[in-house]
């Protein structure tokens, strides 16, 4: 018998689609996170639903529309400190509190998301870079 993947164990993509909606529903309330963020969010929403369900074991849509991922890279102009990261981090794991995954799928994204949030840290509390977070995008 073959393992199914946790994008299956979840339910497909209505789970997923519920996270990232419920993510950016706290990004927007959220200061240290907002002005990092375009004031359309529909475009980033579009493509981190796709990143997630292709990571977790879904369709490769995301590498197939956008190619390898490069997480550091594209986020790479963001100023991203151990407190962006919390807040980042926090934002993700309360909307999977209010989705309410498996017990099993829950664990495996949270392991995920807090090892992604520490790997996309990118400077420290005393970085004199100004930080892109601090004008928010039109």
């Amino acid at each position: 018998m073959e393992a199914r993947s946790i994008y299956e164990q979840a339910g497909g993509d209505p789970p997923f689609r519920a996270l990232v909606d419920a993510f950016y529903r706290h990004v927007e309330a959220t200061p240290i996170l907002r002005p990092m963020f375009p004031a359309d969010l529909s475009e980033g929403k579009e493509w981190q639903f796709l990143f997630i369900t292709q990571y977790f074991g879904g369709p490769s849509r995301y590498i197939e529309q956008r190619g390898h991922p490069r997480l550091r890279m594209r986020h790479g102009p963001f100023v991203i400190g151990p407190a962006e990261a919390d807040a980042w981090l926090d934002c993700m794991l309360t909307a999977m509190d209010e989705v309410g995954f498996a017990p099993d799928v829950d664990a495996a994204m949270r392991t995920y998301f807090t090892s992604t949030a520490r790997f996309m840290i990118n400077s420290d509390p005393g970085d004199q870079r100004i930080a892109l977070a601090a004008t928010p995008k039109p």
